[in-house]
């Protein structure tokens, strides 16, 4: 879409109500709005999502746009703008989880260093009594989420599906949780 007659017609159709006519702009311009994107921003899946709230920022303010001027520039415009939202947003998220951490590390902190000098030892060893007395199939899922095997590759592996393996697992866990507190007690 190099010719300005055609960007008209396309511009034209849009104001009159002809929303697909947008779609020429998009795949027009798609590509290297992603690239642009993708230069600054390395999730694909935040280049993309990027990308259409820029379409839909452009569709949305096209009645700004002066005929004549650059339709790739502009777009990089709003593209420039939505890419640094998106960092300021992200640097809020991080800034607010680190002090989230950081309250939690201060309340927490004399609880969490009390309960984690206790006799971990004895707590192990209740486990993983507790582990050997499970039924094979929960032993089997115990092992599989502690060797970092996938849920999917799991359910295949047992025959059953994958609802089934959290349905499983949550089962072990109930036992365990039960059995470690009974060791813990009977010591």
């Amino acid at each position: 879409m190099t010719d300005p007659s055609q960007l008209d017609a396309v511009l034209d159709a849009v104001a009159r109500g002809d929303s697909a006519a947008f779609m020429q702009v998009v795949q027009a311009h798609g590509l290297m709005l992603r690239s642009y994107i993708g230069a600054q921003v390395f999730n694909t899946g935040d280049v993309d999502d990027l990308a259409q709230e820029t379409f839909i920022a452009a569709y949305r303010t096209l009645h700004t746009f002066r005929r004549g001027d650059d339709l790739g520039a502009w777009l990089r415009g709003i593209a420039r703008n939505k890419v640094l939202m998106y960092f300021r947003s992200s640097q809020r998220r991080t800034g607010a989880l680190d002090r989230f951490r950081a309250e939690v590390v201060e309340i927490m902190g004399e609880e969490l260093d009390a309960a984690s000098a206790g006799d971990r030892h004895e707590h192990i060893a209740a486990l993983l009594r507790c582990i050997a007395k499970l039924p094979d199939k929960l032993r089997r899922v115990v092992h599989a989420g502690l060797d970092g095997i996938k849920v999917s590759a799991l359910a295949e592996a047992l025959q059953t599906s994958t609802g089934a393996v959290y349905q499983l697992h949550y089962r072990a866990n109930q036992l365990l949780r039960e059995c470690v507190m009974k060791e813990v007690q009977d010591v």
